[in-house]
């Protein structure tokens, strides 16, 4: 199967919204999910993300990602999301997302990369040591939601 990884367009949005939903029951968490398609439009010049594309134009897996600021280390990407279809996991598409998120980090003069996982996630952290990402777990979610 041919994947090719590209930047998300506004065209795009339904799907990656549909998978939004995925990665929201995959983390028990589905109330949580209030993100809309015409959300998403208004708001696309906040929405950074790669897709992972199916020779059929399936969307099977995205990162999210945005840049900020942090004191200690200046120029920093935070990868928000990283999702792949269950039907689709082992198979590199994970991979191929998150090193497009390290080149782009990388190419637009980032000084760190950093993301969050889920502690019962054994599988994804394991997976994110094997890329020498440090999981330390010290530090833990503050949401203020409007």
């Amino acid at each position: 199967m041919e994947i090719n990884i590209r930047k998300a367009e506004t065209s795009d949005f339904n799907q990656i919204n549909a998978l939004f939903k995925e990665l929201a029951e995959f983390e028990n968490l589905p109330e949580m999910m209030t993100n809309t398609v015409e959300r998403m439009v208004a708001e696309k010049d906040y929405f950074n993300c790669f897709v992972a594309e199916t020779s059929d134009n399936q969307i099977v897996g995205y990162a999210t990602y945005f840049f900020c600021y942090y004191t200690w280390i200046g120029k920093s990407l935070y990868m928000d999301d990283l999702y792949v279809k269950t039907d689709f996991r082992g198979q590199g598409l994970g991979s191929a997302l998150i090193q497009k998120v390290i080149s782009h980090a990388k190419e637009t003069g980032c000084h760190k990369l950093r993301w969050q996982v889920s502690g019962w996630n054994h599988s994804a952290i394991d997976f994110y040591k094997k890329l020498g990402a440090e999981v330390n777990g010290v530090e833990q979610n503050c949401d203020l939601v409007f």
